[in-house]
């Protein structure tokens, strides 16, 4: 089935561009670069007519419960849930060491920490996801892993309710050209990362999965050395239904993966 929404895509500019993420010191506090809010149609993937999959779009949607329930900030659920993440990766796409290294609670709410990321962008630029390697382990164990094949996977899942707004919506790579990619630094207090951000492009072909439940999870390629692309992805401005007042939250773990 096909509906609608509306996405903030990237623009493109002269000059460099920058999110700059606790701006001035002041937590939760964002300032972004300009975004062109744009209606896009996209297929829902619940139901069968649509389908993706990891190795070919770079996603997969799959059923995986959680023994936490409550992730709440003294993050004692971390070592659990950790080890559900490494496991789900062993299975899905053949890891052989895996690292999570951030989980970010995002609410639809007016002042929340982390709000759902309402851009359409994916997390690494290559210089990027090869900074952050070295940040994470280190230089002489970066030159080993990039040597090999290594990546950064994101795996997204509902809390507490299922999605009623802001789903997460995803661009299938295959429909998604270079020219479509800039660049955008992320400035945090502490330190600078990088970006891609995608600009519009009609041919653009958009998938999500409609009311995800926290019994499901989105798996996703951020960044691979080998070659798998990186699926762009942004919150939807779109409402599953009107007549239902839930509070959307959701977590987003991020993954170093050595294959």
């Amino acid at each position: 089935m096909q509906t609608t929404a509306i996405v903030n895509y990237h623009v493109r500019s002269d000059g460099p561009q920058a999110f700059r993420i606790d701006a001035g010191g002041e937590h939760g506090r964002l300032i972004s670069p300009e975004l062109a809010p744009t209606q896009v149609r996209l297929s829902d993937l619940r139901g069968g007519d649509a389908s993706a999959s990891f190795s070919e779009d770079s996603l997969a949607i799959l059923s995986y419960p959680s023994q936490v329930r409550d992730f709440g900030a003294d993050e004692n659920w971390r070592e659990v849930y950790d080890r559900e993440l490494r496991v789900l990766l062993e299975r899905q796409v053949g890891a052989r060491e895996v690292i999570v290294f951030d989980h970010t609670l995002r609410i639809d709410a007016p002042d929340p920490a982390r709000k759902p990321a309402r851009n359409v962008h994916s997390d690494y630029s290559p210089a990027g996801a090869h900074q952050r390697l070295r940040d994470l382990i280190g230089d002489e164990k970066a030159m080993e892993w990039e040597a090999g094949h290594f990546g950064f996977i994101n795996i997204w899942r509902p809390v507490g309710n299922a999605i009623n707004t802001a789903p997460l919506g995803f661009v299938r790579p295959v429909s998604v050209k270079p020219r479509d990619w800039v660049e955008i630094g992320l400035i945090y207090p502490d330190r600078i990362g990088q970006i891609m951000g995608l600009v519009a492009n009609d041919s653009h072909d958009w998938i999500y999965q409609s009311k995800m439940t926290p019994d499901e999870v989105a798996c996703f390629n951020i960044y691979d050395n080998r070659g798998l692309p990186s699926i762009a992805h942004s919150a939807l401005d779109r409402v599953e239904d009107p007549n239902l007042q839930v509070t959307r939250r959701s977590l987003e773990s991020r993954t170093l993966v050595r294959y």
